[in-house]
């Protein structure tokens, strides 16, 4: 396993952590030359015994310090333990009594058959979960669990990381926010907080930064060693910093020293630091983080069976763009909350005008101008990536092959993690995305 110098420690272990959070790898345009990487099986972690034993072998011992836990595929442990290596703040799910999901399984998904895209052989829906590295997957069916698989050492009552899926709950937040009126879209966020006045954040409006439309100079293109990523990532790093370190020491600081680049508005651009932002007006806006609101406005309200958490930079602020962990049947029943427009135990926990507004979508010549090939046709709004199919499904993303994806004409809702080797989606959307419309069909085809 590779060891890093102690002078590189610091800031590969941040980068690490945005990585691992979905900070640092953006919306791939399409899948890179293949790499050779062990299968699921092969990489299977609970085979592997990573972190087994008081205390674990050397050789199978993982610490965030020196980032081997992120390298493929000791990763596919850590991906569903971070709380065990990093700080973090609790999502509580309340003191009521979990609200179980009905049950009504079925043995016929797993033959259902599709055939990913540029490829020319079908594939059935068991093969793709093993192609894809999935860790756990949950399908709901008119608000019934009809499939539910996990795979190494995620169970049904751990926790995953959901990566940018957080991007989704927390663009979610603050559509709630505007639909009860206290968070006005049309103005700046230096309205909201004034310490973003001088950075390229000042004058872009809060519409804005929820559909990622902000002209900033700023790359997630990791394989840069300039990329400002970097540096952001170094920043909300919970690390100590090096004795020499002048830069930013949290998101918050890190936020106020973002430059402008081009014009707000022209274009969609997928960068995280604008749901840090978000998060940021949102805290200011309500008194609450977006670790306490969640936990109060939805959390405790969706009958949750498990806490959620999330991580934290050193001064403990919740990393908005990519540090929720939960465990899945509670990511499903935040789908099926959205299915339902807003409804969820016969209350209504988001205002329907929030659902309306995703499932509207985004601007598509916007969005088109980022050039994502296996995405043609779609948008991106309050942070959610809408496919405007003749479904009407949306869905969160996350890196390594996170998903929620919500089809409201099937009355379908798919909560998926995973560890793919590959952090782009482009490497499991060739499979994921024909596997989701072909198990749409199905259920719709022949329903019970």
């Amino acid at each position: 396993m590779n060891r890093f110098p102690f002078s590189r420690r610091l800031v590969h272990a941040a980068c690490c952590l945005a990585l691992a959070s979905g900070a640092m790898v953006p919306e791939a345009r399409a899948a890179g030359p293949a790499a050779s990487y062990p299968d699921a099986t092969a990489s299977d972690p609970a085979k592997l015994g990573w972190m087994v034993g008081s205390p674990p072998p050397a050789d199978r011992t993982l610490r965030f310090d020196d980032g081997s836990y992120f390298q493929f595929p000791a990763m596919r442990w850590s991906v569903s333990n971070f709380r065990q290596l990093m700080p973090t703040v609790n999502v509580s799910r309340g003191l009521g009594a979990p609200v179980p999901l009905p049950r009504a399984l079925r043995t016929d998904i797993d033959a259902v058959r599709f055939t990913p895209i540029g490829a020319s052989a079908p594939m059935t829906w068991a093969e793709s979960l093993a192609a894809n590295y999935t860790d756990g997957i949950v399908v709901l069916h008119r608000g019934r669990i009809v499939y539910e698989r996990y795979a190494g050492v995620l169970k049904a009552d751990g926790q995953h990381g959901a990566m940018s899926v957080t991007k989704s709950v927390t663009g979610t937040l603050g559509a709630m926010l505007v639909a009860e009126g206290r968070l006005d879209p049309a103005r700046r966020v230096a309205d909201y907080v004034p310490e973003l006045a001088a950075s390229a954040f000042g004058n872009a409006t809060v519409r804005q930064v929820l559909d990622m439309t902000t002209g900033l100079q700023y790359s997630e293109d990791y394989a840069d060693p300039k990329a400002e990523v970097w540096a952001y990532s170094q920043a909300g790093s919970p690390l100590p910093k090096p004795k020499d370190y002048t830069g930013p020491r949290s998101y918050y600081e890190y936020l106020q020293t973002v430059q402008p680049q081009g014009q707000h508005g022209e274009a969609f651009a997928y960068k995280t630091v604008n749901s840090d932002v978000l998060g940021w007006v949102i805290s200011r806006v309500t008194g609450r983080s977006v670790a306490e609101l969640l936990s109060e406005r939805i959390w405790q309200r969706l009958g949750a069976e498990q806490d959620a958490y999330m991580t934290v930079d050193s001064i403990g602020t919740p990393f908005a763009g990519g540090g929720l962990n939960t465990g899945l049947r509670d990511l499903a029943r935040f789908g099926e909350m959205l299915r339902n427009n807003g409804r969820f135990r016969g209350q209504q926990i988001l205002p329907k005008a929030v659902v309306d507004d995703i499932r509207g979508g985004g601007d598509k010549a916007a969005f088109a101008k980022a050039g994502y090939e296996l995405l043609q046709g779609w948008s991106y709004r309050d942070m959610w990536w809408v496919t405007h199919n003749d479904h009407g499904a949306f869905m969160a993303r996350g890196v390594h092959g996170q998903r929620i994806y919500v089809d409201p004409k099937a009355e379908m809702v798919i909560a998926r993690y995973a560890s793919h080797p590959v952090a782009s989606n482009a490497a499991n959307d060739p499979t994921t995305l024909p596997a989701f419309e072909a198990l749409a069909r199905h259920l719709m085809s022949k329903p019970r």
